[in-house]
């Protein structure tokens, strides 16, 4: 999977500029992904390629849409050194992983091959030959995740329909 590398405090207007938010359906959203600090990325991200970020990242609003957008453009993950609460939360919400590292997310340079168990949180760096270790998900957070978010997750467990 192939990196992308971003700095500290990408907020969620750069994400997912607010002025693309009038069609919030999800593969409007993903061609608008992340153009204004990288305009090429949702012409060239494939699924399964990683967002490396610094710290901060979803910051800003706490609109929905800026997680929705990266999952929609196939991103298999997010590590970063820490997230803006309500981004953290709308990724679990959507059944999109967001992994903390900061060493991970210091040392993994752009173009870089990454893959990441998220059963055990090991992050491994194909490129380097580097590991390291984030905490993997609660069980109760990797199953709204498994389940492709909380919704599908409390239906499957028969509290919502």
């Amino acid at each position: 999977m192939k990196v992308y590398k971003y700095g500290a405090n990408v907020d969620t207007d750069v994400i997912i500029p607010a002025r693309h938010l009038n069609d919030p359906s999800p593969a409007a959203l993903a061609s608008h992904c992340m153009e204004d600090i990288d305009p090429d990325f949702a012409s060239t991200v494939e699924a399964g390629d990683i967002i490396v970020a610094g710290p901060n990242f979803g910051c800003g609003s706490s609109r929905e849409h800026a997680p929705l957008a990266i999952k929609s453009c196939g991103v298999k993950c997010v590590i970063a050194p820490s997230f803006a609460r309500i981004f953290y939360r709308n990724s679990i919400n959507i059944g999109f992983p967001i992994v903390e590292c900061p060493q991970a997310a210091q040392e993994i340079q752009a173009g870089d091959q990454v893959e990441v168990d998220f059963a055990t949180g090991v992050i491994t760096d194909v490129t380097q030959g580097k590991t390291w270790q984030a905490a993997p998900f609660p069980e109760f957070i990797n199953g709204i995740i498994q389940s492709g978010g909380l919704l599908n997750s409390l239906k499957a467990r028969g509290v919502a329909k």
